[in-house]
């Protein structure tokens, strides 16, 4: 399993919190790469609700990774 940026931004509108079926159902239905959908499958299935994208990919940059100000603007 391997994640992007761009992967990951297919889930971003994700209905969170959600099972791995759920967001399996979610990507397809919303048009996301098939990567996105392989991603999710390899998911280990034991019944966990996944709260944000955080809970599938830890690794996921937050706004304060990209160090935009946005009082800047």
């Amino acid at each position: 399993m391997f994640w992007t940026l761009e992967l990951a931004s297919y889930l971003e509108e994700a209905p969170w919190p959600a099972t791995k079926d759920e967001l399996i159902d979610y990507a397809i239905r919303s048009g996301a790469p098939i990567e996105v959908v392989e991603n999710l499958q390899e998911l280990e299935d034991e019944g966990e609700v996944y709260e944000s994208i955080e809970d599938i990919w830890p690794d996921y940059p937050s706004q304060e990774d990209f160090m935009f100000n946005e009082d800047e603007y």
